[in-house]
Order: structure tokens, then C-alpha cells, then sequence
């Protein structure tokens, strides 16, 4: 075909497919992953709601395992000569001499939801975390991304390193933090919880008016100043009692009243929007009965825990090759959903669609000897020779006598 695109006079650039086209318009350009993170940190450090929350999601989401099944068909996995029972150690129970599988997976989600990114390097025996902030991404117009560098000071090839990342609608490079939606909320939660410091820092007291009846010298103000200072210090707690003299009057600033200062009502709506945005019910941090629980709480798994489980899984799986499941048998939210999963594979059974084994591979169970040919169901054919196949005895034909 080049002799077709020298005759049509097609360029290089034509030819790229549409990742490299993007790319290639910004050829050499750096990708920093630091953005605004810091502040998502601090939310995280510093605000009760995003800590709970974030702590909440990376606990549920490092409890699910990985099984581990054969080759994916159509895929060679980046990394092609990894056992299956090596990736099923780094994935579920060591991923390097540092590190066991919960720290490590709780450092992945941290990082998923508050930088959008995450980096895993492969030395090619052992998965270490990179803290997302730190990674920068080099792209080119032809490979797509270039490489990876930590720190400043050391790269990583392209097929070293595992990235994954959250959704985002600007970028093919870079995921974006799932708290961003509510990074406003954050700020406003955060300046109400300043004001209150601030307020009780100053002893409960709002600012105060000096009034004297007489015109007083600059030089005057500000020694009575320093003296009202020392003797009325309500962040050391100071209460010394004051005579006024020379018709001086006392009065605060503005009136403040105390119940309007607790901005509960603002403060539990921002927390249901940054809950919003993180994915959990409120309900599930509010407390309330057994029936409303458990519906939320399920649904907290289905729409949230499980979608970035097998994010994870998706990006380990073309990595590696081998085909990923999560195994939710311990979960008891999600209890409802593989009874509903037996009872599906139980009428495909039934129904002669699959074979037992076949059904009992799809739960993650291991085969069963004799139960490998899937059955004949009872309604569709049977046999007066064998009658457990099911099915109506073929009468016997009739034989006439001579």
C-alpha cells in the first residue's frame, strides 16, 4: 500500500492512528500528574468526611482477591513469560520482599482516588507501587507515551510500568481524581472548620470596640492598646478584670449568634456531596435501619467497589495475559448476587447449555470427574434402554404372531 499513498499523496501524519494524531500535534510534550493533588491530600489528611471516606473504599477494595484463570485468548500480555502461579502470588498474596497484598493494594486505591492515576513498576519478578504524584509522563508523536520518570531522576520504559487510570474527558494520558468534583465542597468544608478554629482560638470572642467620649492621640491609642492587650489575652486565656476610667466603653464588633456558628446544616450537606461524589450512600455512614442498609450497601459494592476492582484486574490481565475474576465468595453484601449467579448457571445445566463443569469453572470451583458432557434435559429426549436421561420410555415395538 505505500506506492498507493506516495499516488494519493498521503503524509506520515495521515497514516497515524488517531492516539498518535493527538500525540503528534503535541510532540515532546511532558505530562506532570502533579496538579492539584496536594490539595486532595491535605482534604484527606485533614478533613474527617474525605479521610473516612477515602479509608472507606480503599479497605473494601483490598479485601477482594483476584482468581487467576488460563492464557486470554487474542492477547500475548505484555509481559509474556510470567507463570500463571507466579502472578497469582504478586496479585494476591506478594508482590515484592517489602510489602504484603493489602498494603500494597491500599496504596493503589489511595492513589486512584486522589491523584486518578496509578503506577506499578515490574522488575520482572516483583510489582512495586510508584507514588502517583511523583511520575512524570513523556510522550512522542509515534509510541504514544515515550517513558516514565520518577522523581526527576529515573525512567522507566514503556512495558515496566503497569498505568491505570480513572476516567477523565480531557486527557489520554492522565485519569483524573475522583474527588475533583467536589473539590469546591472540600475548600468550603475546610474554610468553616478554619472560622471555627480561629473563633475559639480567640477565646470565644468576637472583636471589640474601645469607645471614649474624647478625642485621643495616635500615640494614646496605641499604649492603651498594648495595655488592653496584656491584660485581655483570650488566646492565653487571659481574664483579668478591667477598670475602665475616662468614660471608656466596651462592645463587640457584631453580634454573633453561637447556634448560627455550628454550620451543621452546611456541613452534613457538603459531606453527602463529597460522599456523592466518592460513590457511597450517605446512609452507610449515617446510620439507620437494616433495610435501608443493606440495599445501599450492595449497591455501594455493584457501583462502586467492583468497577474499580476490575479496573484493576483489567490492567493486570492485559499485562500479564492471564484472564483476572474477582473472587467476591466472602462478601457478604454481594451474597444475593451469587445466588442469583447459581441459579443462572443451574438452569443452564438444566437446559443442556453448558456442562456442569463448565458452570462450576464459571463460580471459580474447581471440576469434577464424570461431570464434564453437559445433561440431556428431561422434557427434550429419553432413552427405555437408559431412563436417567430423562425424557419419556420409547415404547417397545409390538410383534405380531404368526
Amino acid at each position: 500500500m505505500a506506492w498507493y499513498n506516495r499516488f494519493l499523496g498521503a503524509s506520515n501524519e495521515e497514516k497515524l492512528n488517531p492516539a498518535q494524531y493527538v500525540i503528534s500535534r503535541n510532540e515532546g510534550m511532558t505530562i506532570d500528574t502533579r496538579e492539584i493533588v496536594t490539595n486532595y491530600r491535605t482534604a484527606y489528611e485533614q478533613l474527617e468526611i474525605v479521610n473516612r471516606a477515602v479509608n472507606m473504599i480503599v479497605d473494601d477494595v483490598s479485601e477482594i482477591p483476584f482468581r487467576v484463570s488460563e492464557k486470554v485468548l487474542g492477547t500475548t500480555g505484555v509481559k509474556k513469560n510470567v507463570r500463571k502461579s507466579k502472578v497469582d502470588i504478586l496479585i494476591n498474596r506478594e508482590p515484592n520482599p517489602f510489602q504484603d497484598i493489602s498494603s500494597f493494594k491500599r496504596n493503589l486505591v489511595i492513589d486512584l482516588l486522589i491523584d486518578g492515576n496509578i503506577f506499578i513498576y515490574f522488575d520482572g519478578a516483583h510489582l512495586y507501587h510508584l507514588p502517583a504524584d511523583k511520575v512524570t509522563i513523556y510522550s512522542d508523536s509515534k509510541s504514544y507515551i515515550e517513558k516514565y520518570t520518577y522523581e526527576n531522576s529515573v525512567d522507566y520504559s514503556v512495558d515496566e510500568i503497569i498505568h491505570i487510570k480513572e476516567n477523565s474527558f480531557n486527557s489520554i494520558y492522565r485519569g483524573v481524581p475522583r474527588l475533583k468534583p467536589a473539590y469546591r465542597t472540600m475548600q468550603l468544608l475546610g474554610n468553616m472548620r478554619n472560622f471555627q478554629d480561629n473563633f475559639f482560638k480567640n477565646g470565644a470572642v468576637p472583636g471589640l470596640v474601645l469607645k471614649s467620649p474624647n478625642t485621643l492621640s495616635e500615640k494614646i491609642k496605641e499604649r492603651m492598646l498594648q495595655a488592653w492587650s496584656m491584660r485581655y489575652n483570650p488566646t492565653s486565656g487571659g481574664r483579668r478584670p478591667l477598670i475602665l476610667d475616662g468614660g471608656l466603653d466596651v462592645s463587640t464588633l457584631t453580634n454573633i449568634n453561637f447556634k448560627e456558628l455550628d454550620f451543621q446544616s452546611s456541613i452534613t450537606a457538603n459531606e453527602k456531596i463529597i460522599l456523592e461524589a466518592m460513590g457511597i450512600p450517605p446512609v452507610l455512614l449515617d446510620g439507620g435501619n437494616n433495610a435501608n442498609i443493606r440495599p445501599n450497601h450492595r449497591l455501594y459494592y455493584l457501583e462502586t467497589i467492583l468497577p474499580i476492582v476490575k479496573k484493576i484486574g483489567c490492567a493486570m490481565e492485559r499485562y500479564f495475559g492471564f484472564s483476572l475474576s474477582e473472587d467476591v465468595t466472602d462478601i457478604p453484601a454481594l451474597q444475593p448476587e451469587l445466588r442469583d449467579q447459581a441459579a443462572y448457571y443451574a438452569t443452564l445445566v438444566n437446559t443442556g447449555i453448558i456442562s456442569p463443569n463448565e458452570a462450576r469453572e464459571a463460580l471459580g470451583k474447581e471440576p469434577v470427574d464424570g461431570f464434564d458432557e453437559p445433561r440431556v434435559p428431561a422434557n427434550i429426549a429419553g432413552s427405555a434402554v437408559n431412563p436417567e436421561q430423562g425424557g419419556r420410555p420409547v415404547e417397545s415395538p409390538t410383534i405380531e404372531e404368526n
